[in-house]
Protein backbone atom coordinates (compact mmCIF):
# COMPACT_ATOMS: atom_id res chain seq x y z
CA UNK A 1 0.00 0.00 0.00
CA UNK A 2 1.24 3.48 -0.85
CA UNK A 3 -0.14 5.59 2.00
CA UNK A 4 1.31 8.76 0.47
CA UNK A 5 -0.89 8.34 -2.62
CA UNK A 6 -3.94 8.15 -0.38
CA UNK A 7 -2.90 11.27 1.54
CA UNK A 8 -2.16 13.11 -1.74
CA UNK A 9 -5.63 12.23 -3.04
CA UNK A 10 -7.35 14.20 -0.25
CA UNK A 11 -4.68 16.62 0.96
CA UNK A 12 -3.04 18.80 -1.72
CA UNK A 13 0.66 19.56 -1.31
CA UNK A 14 1.40 23.00 0.07
CA UNK A 15 -1.78 23.36 2.12
CA UNK A 16 -1.25 24.16 5.80
CA UNK A 17 -3.66 21.38 6.77
CA UNK A 18 -1.64 18.92 4.68
CA UNK A 19 1.59 19.97 6.39
CA UNK A 20 -0.03 19.65 9.81
CA UNK A 21 -1.50 16.22 9.04
CA UNK A 22 1.82 14.94 7.69
CA UNK A 23 3.80 16.25 10.67
CA UNK A 24 1.40 14.75 13.21
CA UNK A 25 1.08 11.44 11.39
CA UNK A 26 4.84 11.12 10.99
CA UNK A 27 5.30 11.79 14.72
CA UNK A 28 2.83 9.04 15.57
CA UNK A 29 4.34 6.64 13.02
CA UNK A 30 7.87 7.26 14.26
CA UNK A 31 6.87 6.59 17.86
CA UNK A 32 5.14 3.36 16.78
CA UNK A 33 8.24 2.27 14.89
CA UNK A 34 10.48 3.07 17.88
CA UNK A 35 8.28 0.88 20.08
CA UNK A 36 8.40 -1.92 17.49
CA UNK A 37 12.23 -1.75 17.36
CA UNK A 38 12.49 -1.71 21.16
CA UNK A 39 9.99 -4.54 21.71
CA UNK A 40 10.84 -7.25 19.23
CA UNK A 41 8.97 -9.69 21.51
CA UNK A 42 5.68 -8.06 20.46
CA UNK A 43 4.22 -9.63 17.30
CA UNK A 44 3.76 -6.32 15.46
CA UNK A 45 3.24 -6.01 11.72
CA UNK A 46 5.69 -3.13 11.27
CA UNK A 47 4.78 -2.23 7.67
CA UNK A 48 1.08 -2.15 8.50
CA UNK A 49 1.83 -0.19 11.68
CA UNK A 50 3.57 2.59 9.74
CA UNK A 51 0.82 2.72 7.10
CA UNK A 52 -1.95 2.81 9.70
CA UNK A 53 -0.20 5.48 11.76
CA UNK A 54 0.26 7.66 8.67
CA UNK A 55 -3.45 7.29 7.80
CA UNK A 56 -5.11 7.32 11.24
CA UNK A 57 -6.28 10.96 10.88
CA UNK A 58 -7.09 10.93 7.14
CA UNK A 59 -10.70 11.94 7.95
CA UNK A 60 -9.99 15.29 9.65
CA UNK A 61 -10.49 17.37 6.47
CA UNK A 62 -14.27 16.90 6.64
CA UNK A 63 -14.57 17.96 10.28
CA UNK A 64 -15.12 21.33 11.90
CA UNK A 65 -12.05 22.12 14.00
CA UNK A 66 -10.81 25.56 12.89
CA UNK A 67 -8.07 25.53 15.56
CA UNK A 68 -6.34 22.81 13.55
CA UNK A 69 -7.26 24.20 10.13
CA UNK A 70 -10.23 21.89 9.53
CA UNK A 71 -13.24 23.70 8.09
CA UNK A 72 -15.61 20.87 7.27
CA UNK A 73 -19.14 20.25 8.50
CA UNK A 74 -18.76 17.11 10.63
CA UNK A 75 -18.24 16.95 14.38
CA UNK A 76 -14.53 16.31 15.04
CA UNK A 77 -15.22 13.12 16.98
CA UNK A 78 -16.38 11.61 13.67
CA UNK A 79 -12.98 11.96 11.93
CA UNK A 80 -12.12 8.34 12.67
CA UNK A 81 -15.38 7.10 11.15
CA UNK A 82 -14.86 9.25 8.08
CA UNK A 83 -11.31 8.00 7.63
CA UNK A 84 -12.46 4.45 8.24
CA UNK A 85 -15.13 4.74 5.55
CA UNK A 86 -12.62 6.15 3.02
CA UNK A 87 -10.09 3.39 3.66
CA UNK A 88 -12.71 0.63 3.74
CA UNK A 89 -14.01 1.79 0.33
CA UNK A 90 -10.45 1.33 -0.99
CA UNK A 91 -10.29 -2.18 0.45
CA UNK A 92 -8.13 -1.40 3.49
CA UNK A 93 -10.21 -2.92 6.29
CA UNK A 94 -7.40 -3.20 8.87
CA UNK A 95 -6.37 0.42 8.31
CA UNK A 96 -10.00 1.52 8.55
CA UNK A 97 -10.31 -0.13 11.96
CA UNK A 98 -7.29 1.83 13.23
CA UNK A 99 -8.94 5.08 12.11
CA UNK A 100 -12.17 4.20 13.86
CA UNK A 101 -10.54 3.07 17.11
CA UNK A 102 -7.84 5.65 17.87
CA UNK A 103 -9.91 8.42 19.50
CA UNK A 104 -9.11 8.80 23.20
CA UNK A 105 -8.27 5.27 24.29
CA UNK A 106 -11.22 4.03 22.28
CA UNK A 107 -14.91 4.80 22.63
CA UNK A 108 -17.39 2.26 23.95
CA UNK A 109 -21.04 1.90 23.04
CA UNK A 110 -21.89 2.86 26.64
CA UNK A 111 -19.89 6.09 26.36
CA UNK A 112 -21.69 6.96 23.11
CA UNK A 113 -25.08 6.42 24.80
CA UNK A 114 -24.19 8.12 28.08
CA UNK A 115 -22.56 11.17 26.48
CA UNK A 116 -24.90 11.25 23.47
CA UNK A 117 -21.95 11.35 21.10
CA UNK A 118 -22.69 11.85 17.39
CA UNK A 119 -21.53 8.34 16.50
CA UNK A 120 -23.35 5.16 15.49
CA UNK A 121 -23.91 2.91 18.50
CA UNK A 122 -20.97 0.52 18.33
CA UNK A 123 -17.77 -0.28 20.14
CA UNK A 124 -14.74 1.65 18.84
CA UNK A 125 -12.03 0.36 21.17
CA UNK A 126 -8.65 -0.82 19.91
CA UNK A 127 -8.32 -4.60 19.88
CA UNK A 128 -5.16 -5.62 18.03
CA UNK A 129 -1.67 -4.65 19.22
CA UNK A 130 -1.29 -2.38 16.20
CA UNK A 131 -4.61 -0.63 16.93
CA UNK A 132 -3.57 -0.18 20.55
CA UNK A 133 -0.11 1.12 19.67
CA UNK A 134 -1.35 3.73 17.16
CA UNK A 135 -3.95 4.86 19.69
CA UNK A 136 -1.28 5.04 22.41
CA UNK A 137 1.32 6.88 20.27
CA UNK A 138 -1.27 9.40 19.10
CA UNK A 139 -1.76 10.65 22.66
CA UNK A 140 1.74 12.16 22.80
CA UNK A 141 1.18 14.60 19.90
CA UNK A 142 -1.44 17.28 19.49
CA UNK A 143 -2.31 18.84 16.17
CA UNK A 144 -3.07 22.10 18.00
CA UNK A 145 0.51 22.15 19.42
CA UNK A 146 2.50 20.24 16.79
CA UNK A 147 5.92 20.95 18.29
CA UNK A 148 5.02 19.69 21.76
CA UNK A 149 5.72 16.11 22.82
CA UNK A 150 3.83 15.03 25.93
CA UNK A 151 5.23 12.78 28.62
CA UNK A 152 3.38 9.64 29.71
CA UNK A 153 2.20 11.53 32.80
CA UNK A 154 0.97 14.61 30.92
CA UNK A 155 -0.74 12.46 28.27
CA UNK A 156 -2.47 10.46 31.03
CA UNK A 157 -3.54 13.69 32.75
CA UNK A 158 -5.03 14.89 29.47
CA UNK A 159 -7.19 11.78 29.35
CA UNK A 160 -8.61 12.28 32.88
CA UNK A 161 -11.46 14.45 31.60
CA UNK A 162 -12.80 11.38 29.76
CA UNK A 163 -12.80 9.15 32.83
CA UNK A 164 -10.51 7.00 34.92
CA UNK A 165 -10.99 3.90 32.75
CA UNK A 166 -9.21 5.49 29.79
CA UNK A 167 -6.35 6.70 31.98
CA UNK A 168 -5.87 3.20 33.37
CA UNK A 169 -5.91 1.70 29.87
CA UNK A 170 -3.34 4.26 28.68
CA UNK A 171 -1.07 3.58 31.66
CA UNK A 172 -1.31 -0.19 31.01
CA UNK A 173 -0.25 0.48 27.42
CA UNK A 174 2.65 2.58 28.68
CA UNK A 175 3.88 -0.39 30.74
CA UNK A 176 3.70 -2.60 27.64
CA UNK A 177 5.13 -0.17 25.09
CA UNK A 178 7.69 1.95 26.96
Amino acid sequence: MDYQKIIDKYYPAGEELTDLLLKHSRQVADRCLQVARRHKELPLDVQFLEEAAMLHDIGIRWCHAPGILCHGEEHYIRHGLIGGRLLREMGYERHARVCERHTGTGITRQQIERQQLPLPLADYTPETLEEQLVCYADKFYSKSHPDRVLTVLSAAQGLEKFGREGVEKFLAWSRMFE
